[in-house]
């Protein structure tokens, strides 16, 4: 019975510290029980506390306000569940998604997948799409993650950052890389 508490402790020891190559590591971590799912927050991101449209449960964000050079910049990631999705369907739900949720968030501009893979998180099959939306106001990447988390859901994080290149391209990328499914 010793040896089994001690080697529960020690996963949960090393689930909670993450890889020390990660580039969030020694972040604290944001849980989204709601999806389940727990993914590092980078220095400067902050969870918002305001409502959400129904497909996310959680968001967390950076920007700069205010006018100057910066001004329009920004990285944010959003989470949300979804129902089963089987690995064979995991790449087509997952374009179909971007493709959708790059016409809301970019409804005047246009969009051009410039990625789509296949992949893991934690051990459970994903898929992983990125679009580049292009607008009025310049270029901003969407990178989407759905997850097959169990027979009865998904989960998603998507990441978006304006400019699509840059620091804030690369900490939404990095928090969706961190993600633990729950």
């Amino acid at each position: 019975m010793v040896v089994t508490l001690v080697g529960a402790g020690l996963g949960a020891w090393w689930w909670s510290r993450g890889g020390d190559e990660e580039p969030l590591a020694g972040r604290p971590w944001e849980t989204d029980l709601k999806a389940g799912v727990s993914y590092r927050l980078p220095e400067g991101w902050t969870r918002d506390k305001g409502d959400l449209v129904n497909a996310f449960t959680s968001s967390i964000r950076t920007g700069a306000e205010g006018e100057g050079e910066d001004s329009g910049r920004y990285g944010m990631v959003l989470t949300g569940r979804g129902g089963a999705v089987a690995e064979s369907d995991l790449k087509a739900q997952t374009e179909r998604a971007a493709r959708s949720n790059a016409e809301f968030f970019n409804p005047d501009g246009s969009a051009e997948q410039t990625g789509s893979e296949a992949t893991t998180v934690g051990g459970h099959p994903a898929h992983t799409v990125v679009l580049m939306m292009k607008g009025e106001d310049g270029e901003t990447r969407l990178r989407l993650t759905v997850i097959s988390a169990d027979a009865g859901r998904s989960v998603f994080l998507m990441g978006l950052a304006k400019p699509g290149e840059g620091a804030e391209q690369e900490a939404a990328d990095a928090v969706l890389k961190s993600a633990k499914v729950l």
